[in-house]
C-alpha cells in the first residue's frame, strides 16, 4: 500500500510537470517507474512491470531529446517547440503500435500468467508510442495518453490497486486539460515566430 501511495504522489508531480511542459518531468520519470516495477510485478501486471523498465530508459532519452535535439526551424539555444506530428509519421506509428501490441501480447500469454493480456499489451504498446511522441514534443501525445490512462484506470480497479487507479482516472482529466494547455502554448510560439520573422 505504501508503494502504491508513493508512486501515486510521484505520478501527480510528473503529470503536472508534463502539463507545464517542464523538462524536469523526466527526472521524476526516471524515479517513478523504477518503483513501479516492483509494484506492478507484485500484482501480476507483468506487462506493466516490463513497461516500467522501458519508462525508466525512455525518461533518460526524453531528457536528452528535450535538452539537445532540434526540430526543423528550431533556432540555436531555443527550447524544443511543441508541434504537430508530421503526416508522414502516421502510418509508421500505426504499424509500430500494431506490431508492439501483438508482440507484447504473445510474450504475456506465452511466458506469464497474466489474466489481462489483451488490455495489458494494448496499454504497453500505446505507451511506447505516447512516450516517443512526448519526447518529440508532439501535441498528439496527449491523445495517446488519454486512451492509455482510461484503460489503465479500469485495469487497476480490477487488480485492486486503488490509489493507482484513482491516479490514472485523474490523469485522464489532466491529459484533456494538458492538450488544450499545449495547444495554447504551441499557438503562442507560432505567433511569436511569425512576428520575429516579419520584423527581421
Amino acid at each position: 500500500m505504501a508503494l502504491d501511495i508513493i508512486t501515486t504522489v510521484l505520478g501527480l508531480v510528473y503529470i503536472l510537470l508534463e502539463y507545464r511542459a517542464s523538462i524536469w518531468l523526466w527526472l521524476v520519470g526516471i524515479i517513478m517507474p523504477a518503483l513501479d516495477i516492483w509494484l506492478y510485478w507484485s500484482h501480476g501486471l507483468y506487462g506493466d512491470a516490463g513497461m516500467a523498465v522501458y519508462y525508466t530508459v525512455a525518461a533518460i532519452y526524453g531528457f536528452v531529446a528535450w535538452k539537445f535535439f532540434k526540430k526543423h526551424n528550431q533556432k540555436t539555444g531555443e527550447e524544443m517547440p511543441i508541434t504537430h506530428m508530421r503526416k508522414k509519421l502516421y502510418l509508421p506509428t500505426l504499424l509500430f503500435f500494431v506490431v508492439a501490441w501483438a508482440l507484447t501480447y504473445y510474450i504475456l500469454v506465452t511466458f506469464t500468467n497474466s489474466t489481462v493480456p489483451v488490455l495489458d499489451s494494448f496499454t504497453n504498446a500505446l505507451s511506447f508510442v505516447g512516450l516517443w511522441a512526448l519526447a518529440r514534443k508532439y501535441i498528439e501525445q496527449w491523445g495517446f495518453w488519454i486512451i492509455v490512462d482510461a484503460v489503465c484506470c479500469y485495469l487497476y480497479v480490477g487488480k485492486d490497486i486503488p490509489f493507482k487507479a484513482g491516479l490514472y482516472g485523474l490523469y485522464v482529466i489532466i491529459a484533456i486539460a494538458g492538450y488544450f494547455k499545449w495547444k495554447k502554448m504551441m499557438e503562442s510560439e507560432e505567433r511569436r515566430a511569425k512576428s520575429e520573422e516579419f520584423n527581421s
